[in-house]
């Protein structure tokens, strides 16, 4: 008998802290498999709100994979952080990152009695590439670029590790507002310091997503068993960048401020912020035309609602 339970794997970021103690709240057991054998303060604070903290590498099946068996639900967020400069040795380990957890638990799942019923596994709308301006909706096709080919060969891998009796939703993410972490924090603080400009031309597409209503997507996988297959994850506004930038300066009452021009956010973005400037200078609009069909409701699909909410 499947138990209201659900084991997170990379469960300790930013993404995954908030789901964890979401699906508590609505009195599930959540069990959080992290590599960390001393968790850090924001962790054992995240397991003092009560998800269960289970040592795993991310390579070995081992004790961990016990709790598996009879779970309801295994949701996947592992892979290492795409916000670095994208040198050989970090494209390397943000792919290697991603496919190793998928085949890893794959391999538990073939030894587990009982299968969880579903796995909801994290993707991004990097699928789509860079290149092109019409909105993308889920049966459009994959770009070529870094990312794109990450994205493709981490869903590729996917089929092969699940096992046929459990459903697969695979939610490709657009980029999460949060102000406890991710691209929100950095660009409001450059903002409030009159440099939340548009970046280089400010036309390339900016696909965005409230905390908020990525928990309620996830938690809708879960629970919903008409939910299958892949899912843009990100809100039915999209914009480009110039048009968030002026819309995050005005929920933060800092109406003007000069645009970056593409070198400069080049520059800056290696030698200042260690980040890859294409993470800036890139992007596509993406629909979440499956989320919709299957009528589901986002609490902020509006960008000035979302920013006004964050700014508070």
């Amino acid at each position: 008998m499947m138990r209201n339970k659900a084991i997170l794997a990379g469960g300790t970021g930013l993404i995954g802290r908030a789901l964890a103690q979401h699906m508590v709240t609505l009195g599930w057991e959540v069990v959080v498999l992290t590599r960390e054998r001393q968790p850090p303060p924001a962790i054992n604070q995240l397991a003092a709100s009560s998800p269960r903290l289970v040592y795993w590498d991310g390579v070995e099946i081992g004790p961990w994979a016990a709790e598996l068996a009879g779970a309801a639900a295994l949701v996947n967020l592992v892979g290492r952080s795409i916000d670095c400069v994208f040198t050989p040795k970090n494209k390397q380990a943000i792919l290697e990152s991603r496919l190793q957890a998928v085949a890893t638990l794959g391999r538990a799942i073939a030894q587990c009695p009982q299968p969880p019923a579903v796995w909801v596994q994290a993707s991004a709308v990097g699928f789509y590439g860079t290149e092109g301006a019409a909105p993308c909706t889920e049966t459009a096709p994959g770009g070529t670029d870094f990312l794109a080919e990450v994205c493709r060969q981490w869903e590729a891998a996917l089929p092969a590790a699940c096992p046929a009796a459990t459903r697969l939703v695979i939610f490709r993410l657009g980029i999460v507002l949060d102000t406890h972490g991710g691209a929100y924090p950095a660009l409001a603080r450059l903002t409030r310091f009159y440099l939340g400009g548009a970046a280089g031309s400010g036309r390339q597409g900016f696909s965005w997503i409230h905390y908020h209503d990525v928990r309620q997507a996830f938690q809708q996988a879960i629970l919903q068993p008409a939910l299958r297959g892949v899912y843009n994850l990100c809100a039915p506004q999209a914009c480009t960048n110039a048009n968030f930038m002026a819309g995050l300066r005005r929920s933060l009452h800092r109406p003007w401020a000069p645009a970056a021009p593409a070198l400069l956010v080049k520059l800056a973005a290696t030698y200042l912020m260690n980040t890859d400037s294409s993470l800036i200078l890139g992007g596509r609009t993406c629909s979440p035309r499956r989320l919709l069909d299957q009528g589901f409701s986002f609490e902020f699909p509006e960008l000035a609602s979302a920013l006004g909410d964050l700014a508070r």
